[in-house]
């Protein structure tokens, strides 16, 4: 369980830093990896895609500033919500880790994966995950774009990975309501009201404070506030401690007439 709980929390990554590592990647781990798509095409590989494989070392440099343009231009506006998505379905599986172990963890990520007297069943999935002696596991990573059906890879000597829809996709783009926010913050100040608005899925002092533009401090008192008022409640996560709104906030930040 401890195992799983830090592989799940180091699942969450910032996009950001693919590169810096793209850039300095080995050049027989780009061959490797290009080995590994090109053995998934049905047409022949481009041109483009054999000098790569031919010269890392020379297109190493564009194709890192390539993955940095995209990354500013189609995630980085919108990481925030991604990120606090993809944090709140790792908070949520390590809780079940510690209430109720791994095997619960892997029965509930999604209805095509079956955890069944230790052996681990992708439905409808042509694929093979090697099992590595050595124990290196295996690495949930929790997904925005793995839906509607899970995604594997394995490539050893890493770990085989299987990403999943992440809990709560559903809502990911939904507008937020503002009537009720609104009417909160005439009572509870604007600052608190827009950190309790944030908290539709857990969230640390630090990406709160980044997210609604507070200074950490201040967001540290506001959250004292909240949580003695009954309105968040804080659990620790690794070397986190994330707070979450209570079925009260949920109330208060909900439109009169609609259910909470």
């Amino acid at each position: 369980a401890p195992t799983l709980r830090k592989t799940l929390a180091g699942s969450v990554a910032c996009s950001a830093t693919s590169a810096s590592v793209t850039s300095s990647a080995p050049a027989a781990r780009v061959r490797t990896d290009l080995a590994m798509l090109g053995a998934e095409r049905t047409t022949p590989r481009p041109a483009r895609l054999r000098l790569l494989a031919e010269a890392p070392e020379a297109a190493l440099e564009k194709v890192a500033a390539e993955i940095e343009c995209y990354w500013e231009l189609a995630l980085a506006p919108y990481w925030a919500r991604i990120r606090g998505l993809l944090e709140a379905d790792v908070f949520h599986r390590a809780r079940q880790v510690a209430e109720h172990g791994s095997a619960r963890v892997l029965s509930e990520l999604h209805e095509t994966v079956r955890w069944d007297d230790g052996t681990l069943h992708l439905v409808r999935r042509h694929c093979a995950l090697t099992r590595d002696e050595a124990g290196s596991g295996l690495l949930l990573v929790p997904s925005v774009f793995a839906w509607p059906r899970v995604m594997t890879r394995s490539v050893p000597p890493e770990p085989p990975q299987l990403a999943y829809p992440a809990r709560g996709i559903g809502g990911l783009w939904e507008p937020r309501p503002t009537t009720a926010t609104e009417a909160v913050a005439a009572v509870l100040g604007r600052s608190r009201a827009l950190l309790l608005a944030e908290l539709d899925t857990p969230a640390s002092t630090t990406r709160l404070a980044e997210r609604c533009g507070l200074s950490a401090p201040g967001v540290s008192q506001h959250l004292i506030a909240l949580r003695n008022a009954g309105l968040v409640t804080a659990h620790r996560s690794g070397r986190s401690v994330l707070y979450a709104r209570t079925s009260v906030a949920d109330a208060l930040l909900t439109p009169t007439g609609e259910p909470a």
